[in-house]
């Protein structure tokens, strides 16, 4: 059983660009990539970190080797969804031998974390970005801190909400869940979200 909590940053204007940064860097990182998976039609987790971390680290040494792993991770969840999903317009079965479309990433993308990048101890977060760790207290419920300590952590992403504010979502799955889905989007649907553009090739 997969749940999500939802915790709003209460950051200042000086933090808020500082994740604006973070976010516009990390959109870079995954259309660099992009054009890879379009030539080589490879979007394996796995394989595209063989294929392109070396030469995403030299071109981006700001990100940091952790958050390169997770724009990676990014590019290849958002290809399963698009080139695979069974409902999308783009699955593979309808492209037929029609080049890949090339997947574009808005600077609104969500920015993707893991325990190397963003930790919380103590109700105290400490996260990644471009010119430093940051850091946030956290007034956790109860039930929210019974959570963190009951399931296993497949996903952390931060992402800016309509209304401004920037919203850390945390995805929290059974722990005695099989580690091997953990490769797998958490809950996604067919609707390629508004933050990825989907170009045709002509």
């Amino acid at each position: 059983m997969n749940s999500t909590l939802r915790i709003p940053l209460n950051a200042s204007p000086e933090q808020v660009q500082r994740l604006q940064a973070l976010q516009q860097g990390f959109a870079q990182v995954c259309n660099a990539l992009a054009p890879l998976v379009q030539q080589t039609r490879i979007w394996n987790r796995v394989a595209l970190h063989h294929l392109a971390y070396r030469q995403l680290r030299e071109r981006f040494p700001e990100m940091g080797s952790q958050m390169v792993c997770n724009a990676i991770y990014s590019v290849s969840r958002s290809c399963r969804l698009v080139f695979q999903h069974p409902g999308s317009p783009f699955h593979l079965t309808r492209l037929g031998d029609k080049p890949l479309p090339l997947l574009r990433f808005a600077d609104s993308c969500p920015v993707y974390f893991d325990r190397h990048t963003l930790s919380l101890k103590g109700g105290q977060l400490s996260m990644f970005t471009l010119d430093g760790r940051m850091r946030f207290q956290l007034a956790l419920r109860p039930e929210d801190d019974a959570a963190f300590h009951a399931s296993k952590l497949r996903e952390i992403v931060l992402a800016r909400r309509p209304d401004g504010v920037y919203e850390l979502s945390f995805v929290l799955v059974d722990p005695d869940e099989p580690v091997a889905s953990s490769a797998a989007p958490a809950a996604v649907d067919a609707e390629i979200p508004e933050y990825v553009m989907v170009e045709e090739a002509v």
